[in-house]
């Protein structure tokens, strides 16, 4: 638990009654069967696509970077719109995507330890810059579209986008094939999670309180993030949701992981329940996975931003690691 109890609201407790070491002890869920053809079978069809990626510059800077906008073709003729940052060194030596949280993106962030990188920022589908008709780009709703349909729900389309991303990536870009990374914080760390393992062309990951750990385990925990929107979901609905959401658990897909991978997992989490995390955390394998520990997550608190910039040092030393 955290080395300080931390003073809260909520109606339960966002540690869930766990320290360090039950939750480095939590056993990742066993796939389906057929989950790893489910999703090399989606790869593939996915990897079959021309994004046909479009760049506008914008004249603005950001860092060491200037921003261009820009517009890619995904799956189901959706398109998505984001930022594609140059560096301002020269050309570029690597790449990387970077996802964002269950909030959306209104713009790119400032990139740390990544000056010789382009980066790309996609919103994913039905958010921000990829708005979709028929899909909500509210949280709760977003997380819940056509959940009923396994090979259509909502999660598999913006893994396809994070996919499609890469492909505009190295489509405007070839020369940093090999060096692409992917990185994501809350919804996008499980999204990248879901998504990277089954990439060649993404060559290390890192993930910061990832979401969609250990589904069965999550459906039993009260939190206030979209968990919480599925939760409600199943007690009024008879269709069983671990039809779907056995093949869009992050733990499950992170054991096929075979790159380096960082996670920032947090002891105290309200939104994203750290058991979920460390699920996936603990089904990387051992000689790939690196873990920084954070007292909290999706919660201000006393000491934060110290933490903050330990963490950045740490994320710019694994991108720039070997």
């Amino acid at each position: 638990m955290p080395t300080q109890p931390f003073v809260h609201s909520y109606g339960f407790d966002p540690a869930y009654g766990m320290d360090l070491a039950q939750l480095l002890a939590i056993v990742p869920p066993e796939p389906p069967d057929d989950f790893a053809t489910f999703w090399r079978d989606r790869y593939a069809a996915a990897l079959a696509l021309d994004p046909r990626p479009r760049i506008c510059p914008t004249g603005q800077i950001l860092g060491n970077h200037t921003v261009h906008d820009l517009r890619y073709h995904s799956t189901d003729g959706v398109e998505i719109g984001g930022w594609l940052l140059l560096p301002l060194s020269g050309p570029p030596q690597r790449g990387a995507l970077i996802g964002h949280g269950y909030g959306g993106r209104t713009e790119p962030d400032e990139p740390v330890g990544l000056d010789d990188a382009v980066l790309l920022f996609p919103c994913f589908r039905g958010m921000g810059r990829s708005r979709v008709t028929g899909i909500s780009p509210h949280p709760f709703s977003h997380v819940l579209h056509r959940i009923q349909e396994r090979d259509r729900y909502i999660l598999g389309g913006c893994v396809d986008d994070l996919w499609l991303g890469v492909s505009a990536l190295l489509s405007l870009f070839p020369e940093v094939a090999g060096r692409v990374a992917c990185l994501g914080i809350s919804f996008g760390g499980g999204i990248g999670a879901l998504a990277a393992p089954w990439d060649s062309r993404i060559d290390r990951l890192y993930v910061q309180v990832p979401s969609f750990g250990h589904q069965a385990l999550r459906l039993t925990l009260p939190c206030v993030g979209c968990g919480e929107a599925v939760h409600g979901y199943q007690l009024h609905h008879p269709f069983n949701v671990m039809e779907t959401l056995a093949y869009y658990d992050a733990a499950c897909a992170a054991r096929y992981l075979r790159i380096p991978t960082l996670v920032a997992a947090a002891l105290f989490d309200p939104a994203v329940p750290p058991p979920g995390q460390f699920a996936i955390y603990n089904a990387i394998p051992e000689s790939l996975r690196r873990l920084f520990l954070l007292e909290a997550g999706h919660f201000d608190y006393a000491g934060q931003e110290a933490g903050e910039r330990e963490l950045q040092k740490e994320v710019a030393r694994f991108l720039a690691s070997p």
